[in-house]
């Protein structure tokens, strides 16, 4: 075995544990190994339990990220730190979640809003990350929200899906529903929103991720009378919750949290990155390559 294969077998060791922790959490949340196997795709029950026991013989890397991938898992370990807009973003969810607000909140691309909120939907039982996609119908939108709640849609007509949907939410303590990338979605879907918050305004919580084009999306859709977008900006409170840059520090603390001690690897990180933390997460994969490579070229 040559120290590239080493290296990758001890890491995807330390990382199978952690996706065997989150898949145990993900199944205790929607109800079982059998119902999470209807929401992950292409993830039977079996591989699922095969996981979670340790029975790991027959299962490729490419099933553990594909897994790793939908419950919200970085295939590569990775270790979070509390970024301002972390922090920000939690105290945000979770006042959502406990009174049932609908909000919008905004920040630019790479400032953590997307690992933030995955996060949260991963320690906090009845919340729902949904990452939205542009092609969806309204049909394919509640598809989707029923199989994150364990429910199979075939076979139900629209009215039925948006009936079942809004049932299903009832039962739940305190549900959340997180929509990131709410910017992608179509008017017609986004209009869907307006009945749904007639009839889960006191049961659910909603809360819109996205660029600052939401807000884009929206100012133009009230000033130009579109259909439905004066409505649904009232429902959150005709204001989108800006985030913040990213800061120095921010940058800092995710180098020394991942292995970058080097002051002088961190002040390049910083000019490279543009303020992205997308950029900072490539940055410092390469600088741990390179200290590896340095490592065993020493020990030659």
């Amino acid at each position: 075995m040559n120290n590239k294969q080493a290296e990758g077998s001890t890491l995807t060791e330390i990382r199978k544990r952690d996706i065997q922790n989150g898949l145990a959490d993900y199944c205790a949340r929607y109800g079982g190994m059998n119902k999470a196997a209807k929401i992950l795709d292409g993830v039977s029950s079996a591989t699922i339990s095969q996981m979670v026991n340790g029975n790991w013989e027959q299962i490729s890397d490419e099933m553990w990220r594909k897994v790793a991938s939908q419950i919200g898992l970085e295939a590569d370990r990775w270790n979070a730190v509390e970024t301002q807009n972390y922090t920000r973003l939690m105290a945000i969810l979770a006042d959502a979640q406990e009174n049932q607000l609908w909000m919008a909140i905004t920040g630019s691309a790479g400032t953590g809003k997307t690992f933030s909120t995955k996060q949260y939907s991963r320690e906090h039982p009845n919340t729902f990350y949904v990452s939205c996609d542009p092609d969806w119908t309204k049909r394919e939108f509640f598809a989707v929200m029923l199989r994150k709640l364990g429910k199979e849609p075939s076979g139900l007509t629209l009215i039925q899906m948006k009936q079942k949907l809004v049932l299903q939410m009832r039962c739940l303590d305190c549900p959340l529903i997180i929509l990131d990338e709410a910017d992608k979605l179509t008017d017609v879907v986004l209009n869907s929103f307006i009945t749904l918050y007639n009839d889960l305004q006191y049961d659910c919580g909603v809360v819109m991720i996205a660029t600052e084009f939401l807000f884009k999306r929206f100012d133009a859709g009230v000033r130009f009378n579109k259909k439905g977008f004066n409505e649904l900006w009232s429902r959150v409170g005709r204001k989108c919750i800006p985030l913040k840059g990213v800061s120095q520090q921010d940058i800092v603390d995710i180098c020394m949290a991942n292995g970058v001690t080097d002051p002088r690897e961190i002040d390049r990180i910083i000019g490279d990155c543009d303020g992205d933390l997308r950029r900072v997460q490539r940055r410092v994969h390469a600088v741990r390559k390179k200290m590896g490579r340095e490592s065993r070229e020493s020990n030659e």
